[in-house]
């Protein structure tokens, strides 16, 4: 179904549904802007009622675990999924946006883009309920509210809005009762700082996202994790920040390969502990919150990569099993011991590609047999060796990084690994 601008349907009533998915699409006639959809919860007085009510790429859940927001990998740009069981009765509307990043700043506005339309999917099924396609009547707009998803009579309806907004985001947080600090000098730099970190990894998607249409993997869905070694010759990589923008520019990765643009993690020495998920949302200092000041986490120990392999395996074929493939990039600074071989050829039965970093001077003798190992029914792994990795640019760290796994997908596709 199309949509009208004005137009208000049922949305639960006479349905099944309990998972929500508002997938956002716009096509930008210039390369240096940006596009941004964001919800806001509101109560009965149309406001948020606090600031955590106000969902987008810097704040990408909300508290109730009902809204999430992502970026989507596929012809999609974002997704808000909603999850209406969750939803407190106290939330009487959801309203979507989408915003011109810094547009009055940079002189961006609605007309430099086209072709804006709002799906709404049911997340279960995959069906496409509607189609909202809007925007065409406006220009000088930096911002638009797109609709709102309402309560009636105990079910849930949409409202159709399509309307523009100038003053961009700010102004559209002070519509929905949001107080935005811009006076306070403190502030502002944190601000100013915040923006420009994730400006960086907003740059880094796109980098990943031209590496992905090169090979022609774009449409491609896939889990996305992350191991590095925490033995006693990465502690000046740690300290240095090295390891930190690591995890930034692999999360670009997964931001685009995963749906919830989320990446898993593990540290290892002698040991390996499993760390929390890292999204867009809570990057900033990771290493730092839950590496080097995490008294719980073991470092600077011996190497010893297969016990932290297992629990990799261990999660996505047992605790998490999904169709999807696994992308796994593994650093490693030091070679890895000669177990790991046994561990690779066993694991090659699973939807999981090993994607070996090798920093530093190290001679990697165990890593660099990978191409000719034997005893696999796919070649479910790659080493790459890059002296010093925070040298590398990042279109060549993605091309290298993302070079063996089109080809192990289509293997092991073949082989019925990945269904």
């Amino acid at each position: 179904m199309n949509l009208l601008k004005g137009q208000k349907i049922e949305i639960t009533k006479g349905r099944k549904l309990s998972v929500l998915s508002f997938q956002f699409g716009w096509t930008m006639k210039k390369a240096t802007m940006s596009i941004d959809a964001a919800c806001f919860i509101l109560s009965e007085k149309g406001r948020c009622e606090r600031d955590e009510d106000f969902i987008f790429y810097g704040n990408p859940f909300d508290h109730y675990g009902a809204v999430a927001h992502s970026a989507t990998a596929q012809e999609d740009q974002e997704t808000i999924e909603l999850h209406l069981s969750k939803l407190p009765k106290s939330v009487a509307k959801v309203a979507l946006s989408v915003t011109i990043h810094a547009g009055d700043e940079q002189g961006h506005t609605i007309s430099d883009a086209s072709d804006f339309y709002l799906r709404l999917v049911d997340t279960i099924t995959g069906e496409e309920l509607f189609r909202f396609e809007y925007g065409n009547d406006l220009s000088k707009e930096t911002a638009i509210v797109v609709g709102e998803l309402y309560r009636y009579n105990e079910e849930w309806k949409f409202n159709a809005i399509g309307s523009g907004f100038y003053g961009g985001l700010a102004a559209l947080c002070t519509n929905y009762g949001l107080v935005v600090e811009q006076s306070e000098e403190v502030v502002e730099a944190v601000a100013v700082a915040e923006e420009i970190v994730l400006s960086k990894i907003d740059l880094r998607k796109k980098i990943v996202a031209y590496t992905l249409e090169k090979k022609k993997m774009t449409h491609l869905s896939a889990r996305v994790g992350i191991v590095l070694d925490v033995t006693g010759s990465m502690r000046t990589l740690y300290r240095n920040g090295t390891v930190q923008d690591v995890v930034e520019r692999i999360l670009a990765v997964a931001s685009k390969f995963d749906d919830n643009a989320a990446l898993d993690v593990w540290v290892y020495d002698h040991e390996f502990s499993r760390l929390p998920t890292v999204t867009e949302r809570d990057f900033i200092s990771y290493v730092n919150t839950q590496v080097l000041n995490n008294s719980k986490i073991h470092k600077y120990g011996r190497n010893n990569e297969p016990r932290v392999m297992k629990d990799v395996i261990k999660k996505y074929t047992i605790e998490e099993q999904s169709s999807l493939p696994v992308f796994i990039i593994f650093i490693n600074d030091g070679g890895v011991v000669k177990p790991t071989k046994k561990a690779i050829v066993d694991s090659a039965i699973h939807p999981i590609f090993w994607q070996f970093v090798g920093i530093g001077d190290s001679d990697f003798e165990v890593l660099k047999q990978l191409d000719t190992m034997e005893g696999r029914i796919v070649d479910n792994a790659n080493f790459i060796h890059l002296k010093d990795i925070s040298a590398v640019p990042d279109e060549m760290l993605y091309d290298q990084l993302l070079n063996e796994f089109p080809k192990w997908i289509k293997d092991a596709t073949e082989k019925r690994i990945i269904r």
